[in-house]
C-alpha cells in the first residue's frame, strides 16, 4: 500500500510548482521531498515528472496520479476539519464556484461578511461562466441558475428568479414606454442570444391570459450584463432576470415596465455541493449562511 505522505509531498510539487517550494510549504527539507517523489516513483514503477532546469512537467501517469493525490489532500483536510467540529470551529479552506454577474453583484459582498464572521476560513471563489467539475476540481459549493438534475450533487434552494422588463428613462423619453405587451413589438428590443439561437418571443401574463409577441431588435447579445449596460445606455427594452438589474432598478438607470403583467421566472438560484456522508462543517455554515441571506434579493 502507498505511504499517503509520498502522494502528499508530489501534490505539493506539483501545486507548488518547485521541490524546494513545496518543502518550504511542508516545513521539512528539500532533500526529504526530493526522496519521497524518488520513492512514489519507484513504488509506481513509473515517472510523474519530468525535470529540467526551469521547470517541472507532469507526465501523462503523473496527471492521473496527480487527481487521486489531490482526493487523498481532501480526505486528510476532511478528517481535520472534522476534528475541528468537535471543537464547534468553523475553519479551513472554502473553495466556492460562481457565474460571473452573481459573482460580482451578490456573492463577493456575502463572502466578506461571512468572512468577518468567520475570521479562520480561507475562501478561494472562483468567478466563471461555465459548470464547474465539483468532484474533480474539488470545488466544495457552488452556486448555479439551473434547473438541477445531477443525482451525484446535493442542491439546496436559495431564492427564486424572476424576470422584468426594463429600458432607460433616455430610451423611454424618445420612443415613448409601452402600455400593451402588443406595444413591445414596436420597440427596439435588446434579444438574449445563445447558441445560435435568438431569444424573440416574450411571452407576458394577466388574470389567466398569455400574449406571446414576437419582439425585434438589431443588437443581440449573450451576457446577461452586457445587456443590462446596453440597456442601461438607452439602446432599448430587455427582459432579464431581476437579479441582474437591482441596482439600476434602485438608482433609477432602469425602469421596469409593465409591472402588473407577469413573465415565465428564471430557473431558480441554488447552492450545490457533492453528495457526501460527511459535509464539512465550513460548507454547511456557509450554505445556511447564504439562505438566511435571501440570497439574490437586495436586504
Amino acid at each position: 500500500m502507498l505511504n499517503p505522505q509520498l502522494l502528499t509531498a508530489f501534490s505539493a510539487i506539483v501545486s507548488a510548482g518547485s521541490i524546494s517550494a513545496a518543502a518550504t510549504r511542508l516545513g521539512c527539507g528539500k532533500s526529504v521531498i526530493s526522496r519521497q517523489l524518488a520513492r512514489l516513483e519507484a513504488d509506481l514503477g513509473a515517472r510523474l515528472i519530468q525535470r529540467t532546469t526551469r521547470k517541472l512537467t507532469l507526465t501523462e501517469v503523473g496527471k492521473v496520479v496527480l487527481l487521486e493525490a489531490q482526493q487523498i489532500d481532501r480526505a486528510l483536510s476532511n478528517v481535520a476539519q472534522i476534528s475541528g467540529q468537535f471543537q464547534q470551529e468553523v475553519r479551513g479552506p472554502l473553495r466556492i464556484a460562481c457565474p460571473r454577474p452573481l459573482g460580482q453583484r451578490h456573492l463577493v459582498p456575502l463572502i466578506t461578511e461571512f468572512t468577518r464572521r468567520y475570521p479562520h476560513v480561507e475562501v478561494t471563489l472562483l468567478v466563471e461562466d461555465r459548470l464547474s467539475d465539483l468532484i474533480a476540481e474539488q470545488i466544495d459549493v457552488a452556486i448555479r441558475v439551473a434547473q438541477m438534475e445531477d443525482s451525484t450533487l446535493v442542491a439546496r434552494k436559495l431564492a427564486d428568479n424572476p424576470r422584468v422588463l426594463v429600458a432607460a428613462p433616455s430610451y423611454l423619453e424618445r420612443a415613448g414606454a409601452p402600455l400593451t405587451p402588443e406595444d413591445l413589438a414596436h420597440h427596439e428590443c435588446l434579444l438574449w442570444t445563445r447558441e445560435n439561437r435568438v431569444y424573440d418571443e416574450w411571452p407576458l401574463s394577466l388574470g389567466g391570459t398569455t400574449t406571446l409577441v414576437r419582439v425585434q431588435g438589431r443588437i443581440r447579445i449573450n451576457d446577461g450584463m452586457a445587456l443590462v449596460a446596453t440597456a442601461s445606455s438607452g439602446a432599448g427594452i430587455t427582459l432579464l432576470d431581476r437579479l441582474l438589474v437591482e441596482q439600476e432598478l434602485a438608482s433609477g438607470a432602469l425602469v421596469e415596465l409593465l409591472p402588473t403583467y407577469s413573465l415565465p421566472p428564471g430557473p431558480p438560484i441554488y447552492a450545490v455541493y457533492p453528495a457526501r456522508q460527511w459535509l464539512a462543517l465550513n460548507t454547511a455554515t456557509f450554505v445556511e449562511f447564504l439562505q438566511s441571506k435571501r440570497f439574490g434579493e437586495r436586504s
